[in-house]
């Protein structure tokens, strides 16, 4: 057994160092500049602060630069971004761990910390099979404290999970609560400590897809901590949901639509394009960065100032 696959069995993670070269991730990191640049509209993303969901074309060039969000999926039509996930390097070693062929089924592009509090990935993309869900985390810069690092508890891999009352590991939101509790008294009877990653740009982070994890608090707001995350499936759990695969390196990626975006994003840009274009005061001030967006300056002050589209 490799020294990889002991540590990710027995703590549920693993870390390769400088796995990737500073030449290899400089190269994605401008090449995801340049597609925020163009603002494309089969790109999905996740607003962080609000929890909204639209699409990176939907939102202006400030919005872009100022937003905390999540960027879903340029593994579906950027190489690139498929090459740091699937390399001949990294693709033998997630089959290693998984036991089969990894299938990568998303990829999440971070420019700030997720803040995201502590949870388990199978809860939320459950596999079929269970175990059968592995995930990794590409620094593409030197991780820094005040920017939100990454934590997890080693062996928390190996907690009982909560069944939810659909009689399945499947998150239920109105009971996720309950689960935070559970956990939490789980992490606390067997003594499990809090770890942070203190990345360096090029590392690569494996986890397994129980390992209890999140996103610490961002003291400096103004620093990034740009990262990729990928997430695979086995073969055979890929292959029993009937999913389009197409092959590289050892493993493959699940060729699908990007995710659906509520009408209400749409909506959104229209207002936002309509006010900016009807107040030049507030367009101004969303350039200087007083305002994250237009909708941002009616929903503090603009509503009440009687201001409408």
């Amino acid at each position: 057994m490799s020294n990889i696959k002991k540590n990710f069995e027995e703590q549920g993670f693993a870390i390769l160092p400088s796995f990737y070269s500073a030449d290899e991730v400089d190269a994605v990191v401008a090449s995801v500049a340049e597609r925020k640049r163009q603002r494309p509209m089969n790109v999905t993303i996740d607003l962080l602060d609000t929890g909204e969901r639209s699409l990176l074309g939907l939102l202006s060039p400030e919005e872009i630069k100022s937003r905390r969000m999540k960027i879903n999926d340029l593994y579906l039509d950027m190489e690139d971004v498929r090459e740091l996930a699937l390399s001949d390097r990294i693709a033998p070693v997630l089959q290693e761990l998984l036991g089969s062929a990894p299938a990568l089924c998303n990829s999440l592009y971070f420019e700030k910390g997720s803040q995201q509090p502590a949870h388990v990935d199978a809860i939320y993309m459950t596999p079929v099979t269970n175990d059968h869900l592995i995930a990794i985390w590409v620094a593409l810069e030197d991780s820094h404290v005040d920017a939100g690092q990454l934590f997890y508890y080693p062996g928390s891999h190996k907690i009982e999970q909560m069944i939810f009352s659909n009689g399945t590991r499947q998150s239920i939101p109105t009971e996720m609560t309950e689960w935070h509790s559970y956990m939490s008294a789980q992490v606390e009877n067997n003594r499990l400590e809090k770890q942070t990653f203190v990345a360096k740009k090029g590392d690569v982070l494996i986890w397994h897809a129980n390992l209890l994890h999140g996103g610490g608090p961002i003291a400096d707001p103004a620093r990034t901590r740009k990262s990729l995350v990928f997430h695979y499936f086995s073969l055979p759990d890929a292959q029993s949901l009937g999913y389009k695969l197409e092959a590289k390196s050892c493993g493959y990626w699940i060729d699908r639509p990007i995710q659906a975006v509520p009408e209400a994003a749409f909506q959104r840009a229209e207002f936002e394009k309509a006010y900016l274009a009807k107040y030049e005061d507030v367009a101004n001030a969303v350039r200087a960065g007083q305002f994250a967006s237009g909708t941002h300056h009616y929903e503090v002050c603009g509503r009440a100032e009687g201001r409408t589209i």
